[in-house]
């Protein structure tokens, strides 16, 4: 069987101007354009030297870090920007939903434009109308059809174009980070979509930087580090090189190394893990160490999984000192954790006067691993398919009734 979709040896280059001397104002910057200022040009690789191939049915997810190159190799993959080496061998027709608003017109209405987007790519009026009514249901948008898309809020624009994208039926779906613009119930109405896109044997390529959403929904993982790749594998094998690649590797214990000009900051902070499964606590002793007079601030800990998913908030009540002078205060906070599965989580720390003002923020800084399940005399263990946290639970038997 050959591939439905095969990437050769793609690049793509920019050149990047720069314009020597210091910042210009828009008069000096106008005058430029009749003088010959020195300009000089940089080549930059968004891309370089990117091969892989997709067989039918596969649903493969492109992870790596900001600016890593996933936006611009599915641009490349739409055909919206042309490669600059290599080639890709396409053998099946391609939908793809990179942003917000692509392949609409805001001047259309929603009816308007679902055949408009049909359209562009590549589906013929019949199969459009076709699907018309379940492209109108999942999106939810039918009393607004008739409705200039300019009018629609960037969600409702989302849930159109997703399900213009999904319900036309492409041999190969291409999805960006865009569905992080919709709210958490459209967002889980999507991944049931995705999955069924899967099991009719169609092909996705999904980017996402929810790393559960990629491992509950792809086969395989391709790691994109600085244009090029680091990684194809297993999704599991493929998150796990993500992680060392961002250089998590955080641990009981932190120490700041370089300066800080905020007011409060955190200079240490050590944890340590008491008690036993399924009674946790988690320890923090943190040194804070205040520059000059701050407002009163309060403290907060996130804790998230292995795939960097938040699922709990501890804030504990915390009334700082005012000072004008480099001080230093030692803090232990405890935070007592509901029953965990087994696996590594991770701690991180914020510290502000408000929810809308930061003085420190630590992400992931500090680790602890669970070992054992809190349901250890259970038949089968606890995973995290099915979540974090296994609540204490009962069922009681109230009557007994015969059946005639």
């Amino acid at each position: 069987m050959k591939p439905i979709l095969d990437v050769q040896r793609i690049g793509k280059r920019y050149n990047i101007a720069h314009q020597s001397g210091n910042y210009l104002s828009m008069r000096e910057r106008i005058g430029q354009l009749f003088a010959h200022g020195k300009t000089t040009n940089e080549e930059f690789w968004a891309l370089e030297n990117v091969s892989f191939s997709v067989m039918p049915g596969e649903s493969i997810g492109i992870i790596g870090r900001n600016g890593a190159g996933k936006s611009t190799l599915l641009k490349i993959l739409s055909k919206i920007t042309p490669p600059t080496t290599g080639k890709i061998i396409s053998r099946g027709r391609i939908a793809s939903l990179l942003e917000v608003g692509t392949g609409f017109h805001t001047e259309l209405s929603g009816r308007e434009n679902i055949f408009f987007n049909g359209s562009l790519l590549g589906m013929k009026h019949a199969e459009i109308k076709a699907k018309f009514d379940e492209i109108v249901d999942f999106s939810g948008v039918e009393k607004f059809l008739d409705t200039p898309l300019k009018h629609y809020s960037s969600g409702m624009q989302l849930r159109l174009a997703f399900a213009v994208a999904a319900f036309l039926e492409p041999e190969i779906l291409i999805i960006d980070e865009v569905l992080a613009v919709g709210d958490a119930e459209f967002q889980k109405k999507c991944m049931g979509k995705m999955e069924d896109v899967s099991k009719s044997g169609r092909t996705i390529l999904f980017v996402s930087h929810n790393l559960n959403a990629v491992e509950k929904l792809c086969h395989r993982g391709i790691l994109l580090d600085r244009g090029t790749i680091k990684e194809i594998s297993s999704t599991q094998h493929v998150l796990q090189q993500y992680q060392k690649l961002i250089g998590v590797n955080s641990s009981e214990h932190f120490t700041r190394l370089n300066s800080v000009k905020e007011p409060l900051f955190f200079n240490k902070i050590s944890l340590r893990l008491l008690g036993t499964q399924p009674l946790l606590k988690l320890e923090l002793s943190i040194e804070l160490i205040s520059n000059q007079n701050h407002n009163s601030a309060f403290i907060a800990f996130d804790v998230s999984d292995s795939s960097f998913n938040t699922f709990m908030q501890a804030i504990p009540n915390y009334s700082p000192f005012i000072s004008d002078s480099k001080n230093s205060k030692k803090l232990i906070a405890e935070i007592e954790l509901p029953p965990l599965v087994p696996g590594k989580y991770y701690v991180s720390a914020w510290i502000g006067p408000h929810n809308t003002i930061t003085f420190d923020y630590l992400p992931e800084v500090v680790s602890f691993e669970v070992l054992n399940s809190p349901t250890p005399n259970r038949t089968f263990p606890h995973t995290p398919d099915h979540g974090m946290i296994v609540p204490n639970s009962r069922i009681m038997e109230i009557g007994v009734s015969e059946l005639e």
